[in-house]
C-alpha cells in the first residue's frame, strides 16, 4: 500500500510541475484546435453518410 502512495504521490509531482508552468495552457490551446477539427470531420462524416445512404444498390 506505501508503494501505490509513493507512486501517486510522484505522480502528482509530475503533474503538479506540468501544470504550474506554461505547459497546460499550450496544451489547452492546442486541444481546442484540435476539437474544432475534428468536429468539423464528424459533421462532414455525418453528412456523407446520410447523403450516400439514401441510395439504394
Amino acid at each position: 500500500m506505501l508503494g501505490w502512495a509513493i507512486m501517486f504521490f510522484i505522480v502528482a509531482i509530475i503533474a503538479a510541475v506540468f501544470g504550474f508552468g506554461g505547459i497546460a495552457a499550450a496544451s489547452a490551446g492546442i486541444a481546442k484546435i484540435l476539437f474544432v477539427i475534428f468536429l468539423i470531420l464528424f459533421v462532414a462524416s455525418l453528412v456523407m453518410h446520410v447523403i450516400r445512404g439514401r441510395r439504394r444498390v
